[in-house]
């Protein structure tokens, strides 16, 4: 399976167990720049749960939007942890979502350092449980590295969502 496919079939089982949970989602994206929204929409039908997405490239909008506070993103940066958990939880408040997932990180071919080389994505998730936050590490070029994180992305919506009752 590419992963094209993979994302669209991430896409469709996301549709089913939202509509079968009656939840909404939304996102929060920052080195996808609307990838993840992108796969969700391409699902007909996808209105019914899916309540947006907010795309917040620069700093000044994961503020502004999302609330991601200041002294995080000047203390440990807009790729953390605690950058990806006030996204994810910004976005959902800012939606209305019963869940959100938030992406941040660095895709290259720049831009990346010894700390947070080329390919260190955070990952958010907000729902029901409260806010979780993880790093993952994905190898390959600019595109192969947003397609890992939009792929990763919905899989951990697929997996809550199949978890939740």
């Amino acid at each position: 399976m590419t992963q094209e496919e993979n994302i669209t079939a991430l896409a469709l089982k996301l549709k089913e167990l939202a509509l079968a949970r009656h939840v909404t989602v939304g996102t929060a994206e920052s080195c996808t720049g609307g990838l993840i929204a992108g796969a969700i929409t391409a699902v007909p039908g996808s209105s019914e749960y899916f309540l947006g997405g907010v795309v917040s490239y620069a700093n000044a909008v994961k503020t502004k939007l999302l609330g991601v506070p200041k002294e995080i993103l000047n203390t440990v940066g807009a790729v953390s942890g605690e950058c990806a958990r006030f996204m994810a939880q910004g976005a959902a408040k800012a939606l209305g979502a019963d869940w959100a997932v938030s992406v941040t990180g660095v895709a290259g071919p720049d831009g990346g350092s010894a700390e947070k080389p080329v390919g260190t994505v955070w990952f958010g998730l907000c729902g029901p449980r409260g806010v979780e936050a993880h790093v993952r590490r994905f190898v390959g070029g600019r595109a192969a590295v947003r397609a890992q994180t939009a792929a990763h992305a919905l899989s951990m919506l697929v997996e809550a969502l199949a978890e939740a009752e």
